[in-house]
């Protein structure tokens, strides 16, 4: 247990700093899944609203600080070269550079 003041103080932020994270955790995972799938699916149109609230989502999550930014660039990259391969195939799938 905590003997000081602070270090009570402390374990108080960090509960709810977890709790917060966890949240965020919770609802990207099931805006990625929900992506995943759609992509997997027939319909274009579906697939590409889930894939948007899967970025925003990343993008949020990247905010807040519940990811590293780098994190949620790379996830973004992912998701959506699984997107244009299955929807957009004459889509660019390499930068040049």
């Amino acid at each position: 247990m905590a003997n000081t003041k602070t270090a009570k103080k402390q374990l108080l932020i960090t509960a709810r700093n977890h709790a917060r994270n966890q949240h965020y955790s919770t609802m990207l995972k099931t805006a990625l899944k929900k992506a995943h799938l759609a992509i997997a699916g027939a319909d274009a149109q579906s697939a590409q609203q889930a894939v948007n609230t899967a970025v925003a989502t990343l993008q949020r999550s990247a905010t807040k600080g519940v990811i590293k930014r780098q994190n949620a660039s790379r996830r973004v990259g992912r998701i959506m070269r699984a997107y244009n391969k299955r929807f957009n195939p004459a889509a660019p799938t390499e930068q040049a550079g």
